[in-house]
């Protein structure tokens, strides 16, 4: 078959890096996994 070069959009971490690079600073540099829960869920309920 013919090898495609589009393979790697298939990929779970190429998926989620997209969308980890366009989550707001502050919830990426939470200090915990609950505070990282807590601004991930104010980023993501500014969206609605």
């Amino acid at each position: 078959g013919r090898f495609r070069l589009d393979f790697r959009k298939k990929f779970f971490t190429m998926r989620v890096v997209k969308h980890w690079h366009r989550l707001p600073r502050e919830a990426v540099a939470a200090p915990s996994l609950a505070v990282f829960k807590a601004r991930l869920d104010g980023a993501l309920s500014n969206l609605v």
